[in-house]
């Protein structure tokens, strides 16, 4: 079974990252799929991150999984929280019966450096640089999904990743740390992350 990682943040609160290596068949004995996928490795990957689900919580209710306007999914009434993101061979979870949550996994991207006028204001990365030195690639991929992981967790309408989402400061070492962003100039964020496999893993969380 690839499940590389599980974490429990908190007393209420997991994180799981799953490799996708199985045929359709095993997931669909474990989960339902509940929408028309027409692409197969798509397929794989939904399948994935609702398997997560229920490896942290067994009794996680897939079946009542709505999705919101803005593409969001989610419980009514929330009896948990949860968020689900998928890249490549990999489908990353997080859910919570307490706080509000959001994940990201993201494969290093070769070309990332040609839209990073897109969500990097000019003076964000020099800064961040200094605090913790990696690649360009390697420190925008996380960039990129710090702030993936942001907009997950607002989960509440359209998000600038320029505008909206700055990042202040990064803690940690290139492959585990913490970066500090501020969100609509309202929320302070401390986004965790780390690498493995030319990918990273970051997550949010709040009370909610």
């Amino acid at each position: 079974m690839p499940l590389v990682y599980q974490q429990n943040i908190n007393a209420t609160t997991k994180i799981a990252l799953w490799h996708i290596t199985e045929e359709e068949e095993f997931f669909l004995k474990q989960v339902p799929l509940k929408r028309e996928i027409s692409h197969r490795h798509k397929r794989l990957q939904h399948l994935a991150g609702r398997l997560l689900l229920l490896e942290m919580y067994p009794d996680f209710p897939l079946r009542l999984i709505r999705i919101a306007d803005t593409k969001k999914p989610f419980l009514e009434d929330e009896p948990f929280h949860f968020s689900i993101s998928h890249c490549g061979d990999y489908a990353a979870a997080m859910v919570s019966k307490t706080h509000r949550v959001g994940v990201d996994v993201e494969l290093l991207n070769e070309k990332i450096d040609r839209i990073q006028h897109k969500f990097m204001y000019g003076d964000e990365l020099p800064a961040l640089h200094t605090q913790c030195p990696m690649p360009e690639k390697q420190s925008l991929t996380l960039y990129w999904s710090v702030k993936e992981s942001v907009f997950k967790w607002w989960g509440s309408g359209a998000v600038d990743f320029k505008d909206d989402i700055v990042l202040q400061s990064i803690a940690g070492e290139p492959e585990k740390g913490v970066v500090r962003c501020e969100f609509k100039k309202q929320f302070l964020l401390d986004v965790h992350f780390q690498y493995f496999n030319n990918n990273f893993l970051t997550w949010v969380m709040t009370d909610s």
